[in-house]
């Protein structure tokens, strides 16, 4: 149902403003009406924020927001001054925006969590479950701090894996950039040179293909380009079907070296988010549901729903974990071990942590390999032009 910002006044002429659900003006000024309310303005709400349109906020402003809240209100100031503090410190337009919802929400008698879920691709299912728990379970000031110590994690993870990637992919870039400018504008200058070698037949083999390929690179570029430009359009929407999602995540598991670490990641990530919810008494069947969509694969995904309908049906994690095939066996006799002495949560955060410490050091060591296999690749390719183009002009000087 749409929503809409008024401005009215009460039987005693004070100003007040809010936010309420209506299917229309009319409806919206009736619903006023009738709390005793006389309206000023009526508008609708944007609805980009509504659908979910709305930008991403960066991991480290919520991480930054959640903190600077708990602590406002652990130091006594009231809800609303608090969301109204952090609302006019922040220079983020899109946040701004966000949090004034959030705000005329409150105001309006919607509890934090509610107003939150209104606006659940910027906060996140984990962020809102959790200040929903807190705020039931008279620990909010917590669970605020827990969720901007785990999304300032993420947002670490995140950047770390990003920097670790930088450098080889700038390489292989220089790499494909290289290839590409000898192709096209130096070999084809050196075919007219190599005529006369050719007619005799002492043209190197080596500089046959690659004057053969330079000859045809922009014809083969030109007759592939639709193909690729197709192909890749089709890859776009096959991959955001269940069927293309579920295949794709599938095969990031299996990719020699990198999928174990993915794997790593992936779970490591699925402890941390299911820890952090159990600590903060979210029910264990909702934990899952939350901290398996956290975990951001398909295959990984089935395996926790599955758990979830067996824990709903009496059965405790470790087993149809261990039953899926996809945890380490190390981990789910861990979660035995936790289940029977009801250290769950924690146990689970630790995991969390000694996981995305061993995933760094093997991510660290497949980094390693990678930049002096492209150094290897780069130096291989230039020696092939090299003695692609310099063969001939030696069999020039001895004749």
């Amino acid at each position: 149902m749409p929503e809409y910002r008024y401005v009215a006044r009460n039987d005693i002429g004070a100003k007040v403003e809010g936010v309420l659900d209506a299917a229309n003006e009319p409806e919206a000024a009736a619903a006023l009406s009738a709390n005793g309310l006389f309206p000023v303005s009526i508008a609708p709400v944007m609805q980009q924020v509504v659908t979910g349109k709305i930008r991403k906020i960066s991991g480290e402003l919520l991480a930054t927001f959640y903190s600077q809240l708990a602590d406002l209100l652990r130091g006594g100031v009231p809800l609303l001054r608090s969301l109204k503090i952090l609302h006019d410190q922040t220079s983020n337009v899109n946040f701004k925006f966000v949090l004034d919802n959030v705000y005329r929400r409150v105001e309006s008698g919607d509890t934090l969590a509610e107003a939150m879920g209104r606006y659940q691709v910027v906060f996140g299912e984990m962020g809102v479950q959790m200040v929903r728990a807190g705020s039931e379970g008279g620990f909010l000031e917590e669970s605020l701090t827990h969720v901007a110590e785990h999304t300032e994690a993420q947002d670490d993870l995140r950047g770390r894996i990003i920097g670790a990637l930088v450098y080889p992919i700038l390489l292989l870039v220089f790499l494909i950039v290289v290839v590409i400018i000898i192709m096209f504008f130096i070999v084809p200058k050196f075919d007219t040179v190599f005529n006369d070698l050719r007619n005799r037949g002492d043209l190197p083999q080596i500089t046959e293909w690659l004057l053969f390929f330079s000859r045809r690179t922009k014809y083969i570029i030109t007759a592939t380009l639709p193909f690729i430009f197709g192909g890749f359009i089709w890859f776009r929407f096959w991959s955001k079907t269940d069927q293309g999602r579920l295949f794709l995540d599938g095969l990031k598991l299996r990719i020699p070296v990198a999928g174990k670490v993915y794997e790593g990641f992936a779970i490591a990530r699925f402890c941390r988010v299911l820890g952090t919810l159990l600590k903060n008494g979210v029910p264990i069947v909702k934990s899952l549901d939350i901290a398996g969509d956290a975990i951001g694969n398909r295959v990984l995904l089935n395996a926790i729903q599955k758990a979830s309908e067996k824990i709903s049906s009496g059965t405790r994690l470790a087993e149809p974990l261990a039953e899926s095939g996809c945890f380490p066996k190390s981990l789910t006799e861990m979660i035995a071990v936790a289940e029977e002495s009801n250290t769950l949560d924690s146990v689970l955060i630790s995991v969390s942590i000694s996981s995305e410490n061993r995933n760094w050091r093997a991510l660290d060591l497949a980094v390693r390999f990678i930049e002096p296999i492209m150094l290897i690749l780069l130096g291989l390719v230039v020696l092939f032009f090299v003695l692609a183009l310099m063969l001939p002009l030696f069999n020039m000087a001895n004749v």
